[in-house]
This record gives structure tokens, sequence and C-alpha cells, in this order.
């Protein structure tokens, strides 16, 4: 369903009858629904796009989707697989917009880094579907990977985990606003919400994300860069000050050792 060619080139045959709309744009789904909305089964987006680079949507637009989805009976799915269980500081994402979804996909952190888990929430209207029979899967329901999941859940709620990363994630936003007034010729943007945020690059600096990652490793910090110009920033939910502020510090001489490297 990505529209991204790393994701979907050289892979066949691809589903039928998708249709793509530009991230954030109301206007666009809603000429989509009116024109083709009775043979539209649902419409699913990332509440934050997190391979897209921290890609954060208009302020209205899922309030929006959720009306054109209602109006449309088209089923509204949030997938939160990257921005869920706490990462945007609050429990999901899409909660940012004071909306509800038909259907929310979550997977990576409900496993807590221990072990694989997805899961799929919907009400019973969705869910009732499926009947016995229609759906299996080799390793669903795996016992331990759902009790670890339910382990993690209760752990996000008795630390207020996702508090925590909205607190600390205003801390980072500040930290990376700093490093971009310092920088402005070399970090075109920042942006973040929790403990999800990202850098961009100028491009005229190729590939900058990549060599600015390289960086990053060499001063002990690990990020994951996307796009070539974007480096993504996840730390852990439970960072304290004092390695939030080692984090900032390791981002800003790294930023320095990158210009000085397009000097020689």
């Amino acid at each position: 369903m990505s529209d991204d060619p790393d994701s979907f080139a050289n892979y066949g045959p691809l589903l039928p009858g998708i249709k793509r709309v530009s991230y954030g744009n109301a206007e666009e789904l809603e000429a989509l629904f009116e024109a083709e909305g009775k043979n539209i089964a649902g419409f699913i987006a990332e509440p934050i796009q997190g391979e897209a680079g921290i890609i954060i949507p208009p302020t209205g637009y899922f309030a929006k989707v959720r009306e054109l989805c209602t109006k449309h009976n088209v089923c509204f799915i949030a997938d939160e697989v990257q921005s869920g269980v706490g990462r945007s500081g609050k429990m999901l994402a899409i909660e940012h917009d004071n909306v509800r979804p038909d259907v929310v996909i979550l997977a990576k952190a409900l496993g807590a880094g221990f072990l694989p888990v997805s899961a799929v929430l919907a009400d019973a209207k969705f869910m009732d579907v499926f009947t016995p029979g229609t759906h299996g899967s080799t390793f669903g329901g795996n016992p331990l990977a759902c009790r670890i999941a339910i382990e993690a859940l209760s752990v996000m709620h008795e630390e207020e985990l996702p508090q925590k990363s909205a607190t600390q994630g205003a801390k980072l936003l500040k930290g990376l606003e700093g490093i971009m007034a310092k920088y402005p010729e070399t970090i075109t943007a920042v942006r973040g919400r929790g403990l999800f945020a990202a850098m961009d690059f100028t491009e005229k600096i190729p590939k900058g994300a990549y060599a600015f990652q390289k960086l990053l490793k060499e001063g002990g910090l690990l990020a994951k860069g996307t796009h070539n110009q974007t480096i993504r920033l996840s730390p852990p939910l439970v960072i304290s000050d004092t390695d939030l502020t080692a984090c900032v510090k390791v981002l800003d001489e790294s930023v320095a050792k990158l210009i000085a490297a397009q000097k020689k």
C-alpha cells in the first residue's frame, strides 16, 4: 500500500484496488470519497507517519477523515504500529486528534522488546465478521507473547510512560530547535510529538541523514535515517533528564562534525 518505491519495487503482484491520496490532504480525500465512496471498503493511515520521517498531519485532518468515513460508511483504520503505545506522548497517537477510528493496528512496542506481537483492535461489528475457521495463524495467540503484551500495557499505565514521553519529548524538541537555530543552513526543519522526533538536513549535503547517522553512532547515540535527508529519533520512554541532555549534546556535536567534514 505504500507509495515509497523502496517498499514495493521488485515485489508483486501487488494487491489491486488500492487508491492513494496525499497524506494530510482532506480535500483530496473528500473528492475521492464523493466520487467513489460507495466502492471503498476502508481508509488506512498512520496518525503520525514514521518511515516517511515523523510527518505530523495538519490540525483537524483526522477529524475530517472521521467525518468522511462516517458519512460514506468507510472503515477508518489507524496504523499505530510505530506511533502507538505511548510513543507520541499519548497511549495512541490518534488521541492527539480527539477522534476514534474503527480499527487500530498495534505492534512493535506492544512486545516491549522481548517478543514480536501485534494486535488488531475493533468493535464487535467489525470483529464479528470473522467466524470460527475464517481466520487462522500458525503463531497467532502465542501465550507467552500475549502475556508479555499484557504486562507491557500494565507497565505503560503504572509508570505513566505516555505522560513521560510527552514531558521528555517537549524537552527533546526544545533541544532540537536550539540546534536548528545554531545551524540554520544545515538543519532545515525539526518536529516531534512525544519521543517521536525528526531532523531534516539541507539537500546541499546529499544523503546527509546517513552521514549524520554514522557520526551519532561514533558518539554513542543510535538513530535511523530515512529518505536521505531525515534522521528519526525515538529515545526510550524511560529516558532520564541526564541521558536526554547527553543525547542533545551528541546531536549538537555531530552536526558540527558533519559541517566540518563538508569543508574538507
